[in-house]
């Protein structure tokens, strides 16, 4: 982390399970500084920020949600090597109040590492509306560590959180260790003292022995095995006699011991009247999971979603196009045909459809993602979609990947790393090239929807979604091994905060504007100078078999297929620059069917060139490249079938 955070200032490290809130409270403390990058070594990405609060300077630092220190996935694994290596000088522990009995596992093992440490006791009211109330100061003098009540989507208790982590700062006091059952704190004590003065420690002794009695890695063991044989046998003693003493295993008892003392915590701490539901969210929240009614508003949600993103696109496109003529024609009468003309109509063309064309479109898609993400219906339509994703062949933790597909294609394949088997991340993997990413979503918007009409854009999508699910049973039949079940945990509906959502979508708007955008300027650039030196031409006459004869498209449009591997709305940008025409002049120059073919093909085509990337990453060299041959095979064969069709 040294190379992502200033280590002259305090580190205040974020830490809690999912859907706790704990991005919300970072982001309201970073606002827009915020930077999201890689771990050092690693393609797991976290949020960092270099803040001034009350005068003093601070690294903040959101690690990935975790649901416990015993890590499961390469986010958790990453989070814990950050505690480890980088020893941050506060830990903020953001806890879901309305899940305090379940949240305060994690809790109590970040208090055994004994780091300075606060809680932000988030969400409180949704714990209201359940009927719980938190007696907060009782509950930081049993636990020993600073408890702020926060509603972190209303900005409620965010001065009182800084307030308690700069007092820790300056107080410097660690959080003493919860004693557990007599005969498991014996255990523990002799392990402490068996071990060797130069075998690394981790935080402290303590936590030291607790990890090794718990530990499940066969690694680990062997390695003991070799180093300290006679530590490995005290340690398989010690094992051995709790596992007798409680008639489970070893780390079973350690969690039991965890659950027990929460829980214990949580009913002192909190009483809860148990009623009815009545209140307007759980009234909503029961017709949006219905068996039937569920599904009828799901399809609605997705219809609505795309005719309010066409409706706004639409006249924001019209009013940015207009005066695009007018710059080509002053352009024209100022440099002639020359390459001047070429190199600044290019520069036009780049800007205008970023602004113009992909903005109108992007923006509103932006927002309502976001919509949709904070208000907790996006986990919800993963929910009702997990029965389906069993009958398409694919475990129901691949809904969260496909799903962030829709978002962009790049990240959505990092997250194929919380399912568990080989299996589903390959077949995952290959099928988010076919999920249509923002990028596509304009393109079908900026085309489909603007010449052909809303309804011809909503079946397009479709079209896609059923696509996915028949491409998933067929690769399916190469897999023999079935996919594993699955416990899917939906946080709870709330009411969406504007400066969540604004905040989210500025951050996907930033890198469309830092990465995306430079793309599409220079490409449309370049494509000038081709058009300048005729070089369009060789390209053009090489594709011709595919583009002219195959799917009878326009020769010209070979060029912008090479592009689109860059950026897939370079294609649509560059459409209109290699065919020489304006926006509204689009259709005197190709017919409907071609319209509908070009954008079935360039949808499906190669991936663009971040995604390919980051498949040969993360799932291999193999499989990056099945998965260009295969989207060149689909992008094929739906255009020809859509030409056959479109033609009778």
């Amino acid at each position: 982390m040294n190379n992502q955070t200033d280590k002259n200032h305090p580190d205040i490290v974020f830490i809690g399970q999912p859907n706790a809130g704990k991005s919300t409270i970072f982001n309201a403390l970073a606002g827009t500084k915020a930077e999201t990058s890689n771990f050092p070594g690693t393609t797991v990405t976290h949020t960092h920020s270099h803040v001034n609060i009350f005068g003093r300077e601070l690294n903040i630092i959101d690690l990935p949600g975790s649901y416990s220190l015993n890590p499961s996935d390469d986010g958790e694994k990453v989070a814990l090597t950050h505690l480890f290596g980088e020893k941050p000088d506060v830990i903020v522990n953001v806890i879901d109040a309305s899940t305090l009995g379940r949240s305060m596992e994690l809790t109590l093992e970040l208090i055994e590492l004994e780091y300075p440490m606060v809680i932000a006791l988030n969400m409180m009211d949704l714990a209201e509306k359940k009927g719980m109330t938190i007696r907060t100061e009782h509950l930081e003098k049993v636990l020993g560590v600073p408890v702020i009540p926060m509603t972190a989507v209303r900005g409620r208790g965010a001065k009182e959180l800084l307030d308690a982590c700069c007092d820790v700062l300056d107080q410097k006091k660690a959080p003493s260790f919860h004693p557990w059952s007599r005969d498991v704190e014996e255990k523990i004590e002799e392990l402490m003292e068996a071990l060797p003065p130069e075998l690394p420690v981790v935080a402290n002794k303590r936590f030291t022995a607790i990890k090794m009695i718990e530990a499940e890695n066969l690694f680990f063991d062997v390695m003991l095995s070799e180093l300290h044989p006679g530590l490995k046998e005290k340690l398989d003693n010690i094992r051995r006699d709790l596992k007798d003493r409680h008639d489970s295993e070893a780390y079973e008892v350690v969690a039991a011991e965890r659950h027990h003392l929460a829980l214990k915590y949580f009913e002192d701490c909190c009483t809860v009247k148990h009623g009815p539901q009545t209140g307007l969210l759980d009234r909503i929240d029961d017709v949006i999971m219905h068996p039937f009614l569920g599904y009828v508003i799901l399809a609605a949600v997705f219809f609505l979603f795309f005719f309010i993103i066409f409706k706004v696109g639409n006249p924001l496109e019209e009013l940015l196009l207009g005066p695009v003529a007018g710059v080509r024609s002053f352009l024209s009468a100022q440099f002639g045909t020359g390459i001047l003309f070429y190199l600044f109509d290019g520069l036009t063309q780049g800007i205008v459809g970023g602004v113009a064309i992909v903005l109108p479109y992007l923006l509103p898609l932006l927002f309502l993602m976001s919509f949709l993400d904070d208000i907790g219906y996006l986990a919800r339509a993963g929910f009702m979609m997990d029965t389906f994703m069993h009958r398409i062949g694919l475990h129901g933790k691949s809904v969260s990947p496909l799903m962030l597909g829709f978002g962009c294609n790049v990240p959505a394949i990092v997250s194929t790393r919380m399912l568990e088997s080989r299996r589903d991340k390959v077949i995952t993997a290959l099928l988010i090239p076919f999920i249509p990413c923002s990028a596509r979503t304009t393109i079908i918007l900026a085309l489909v929807a603007f010449y052909l009409g809303p309804l011809w854009a909503f079946g397009f999508y479709v079209g896609n979604l059923f696509l996915v699910a028949l491409l998933s049973r067929i690769i399916s039949f190469f897999f023999k091994s079935p996919s594993p079940g699955m416990i899917l945990e939906i946080p709870s509906l709330k009411l969406p905060s504007l400066k969540n959502m604004l905040a989210k979508s500025y951050y996907q708007l930033k890198s469309f504007i830092r990465f995306a955008w430079p793309i599409l300027i220079a490409g449309s650039v370049l494509l000038g100078l081709l058009q300048y030196f005729e070089l369009d031409r060789v390209v053009n006459t090489l594709l011709s078999p595919l583009v002219e004869h195959a799917l009878g498209l326009p020769k010209d449009l070979g060029v912008t297929l090479v592009f689109g591997f860059l950026r897939k709305e370079l294609s649509l940008v560059m459409m209109l620059q290699a065919l020489g025409v304006e926006y509204h002049g689009l259709m005197m120059v190709i017919t409907r069917s071609q319209l509908v073919i070009f954008t079935i093909f360039i949808s499906f085509f190669i991936p663009c060139i971040s995604t390919v990337a980051i498949l040969w990453k993360e799932i291999g060299r193999k499989i990056a490249l099945l998965s260009v041959g295969l989207n060149i095979v689909v992008a094929v064969i739906l255009s020809l079938i859509a030409r056959f069709f479109l033609g009778l």
